[in-house]
């Protein structure tokens, strides 16, 4: 099976609306039709890189490819976890959760998309609580980072509900203008003191070897978790 040879195929997180796992083929086409058909207002740009931008064919195939480098990629030292989001069984976006020498750093980062018509619905910060619980309670995390240009605020929005603190600025040139991303960071402390949304996870064990760590950090299967 291919969670012998890949178990992160088999990780799987669950929140009252969503589950989070890595798609089958089928469901990463289903994916694709979900950019295709739009992600943000076209009148303003999320995304430092702008795959958005593409005609809806390009960008389609660009998230399948995007995909699958990402866990083409992957080594226990640097990884990042391409999570698809599910609503009622069908796609909606994609929740990544990322880390380099987590061991050592215990600091994982986050980035996310979703699709035009699912949006303003509750969504995006109930995915990245489900990410948020995963690092925090089975990877061993104490940090969690996050970033936004400053105008966007809709992730800025996600971050404060989160319990996500200023952690400096960036400065970029974007075709000739000026824009400025806010970072932002979440600590293990400041998220058990939030209410957060349920969330369970099946499949983590396995994984922790491929993802550079060791031991558990909780039971493979743990309790739903109402916050603090």
């Amino acid at each position: 099976m291919l969670i012998d040879h890949f178990p992160p195929a088999g990780l799987r997180l669950r929140t009252p609306r969503l589950e989070l796992r890595l798609p089958g083929t089928e469901e990463l086409a289903a994916l694709a039709d979900v950019a295709a058909e739009g992600v943000h207002d076209p009148a303003y740009m999320p995304f430092r890189i702008r795959w958005t931008e593409l005609p809806p064919a390009e960008r389609a195939r660009s998230v399948v490819l995007h995909h699958w480098s990402l866990l083409g990629q992957w080594t226990p030292h640097a990884w990042k976890l391409p999570l698809t989001v599910f609503r009622d069984g069908a796609p909606v976006g994609v929740q990544l959760l990322k880390a380099s020498d987590l061991a050592v750093t215990t600091e994982c980062s986050t980035a996310s998309w979703l699709g035009r018509r699912h949006q303003r619905q509750g969504i995006g910060s109930e995915m990245r609580a489900a990410v948020a619980h995963l690092a925090f309670t089975h990877l061993g995390a104490t940090e969690l980072v996050s970033s936004a240009f400053t105008d966007n605020a809709a992730s800025l929005g996600v971050s404060a509900k989160l319990g996500y603190a200023d952690d400096g600025i960036e400065r970029h040139e974007d075709r000739g203008r000026l824009r400025v991303i806010r970072r932002l960071r979440l600590t293990r402390q400041a998220w058990l003191e939030r209410e957060r949304p349920e969330v369970t996870v099946d499949g983590v064990t396995p994984c922790l070897e491929l993802m550079g760590l060791g031991l558990p950090a909780a039971s493979d299967h743990d309790r739903p978790h109402p916050g603090a």
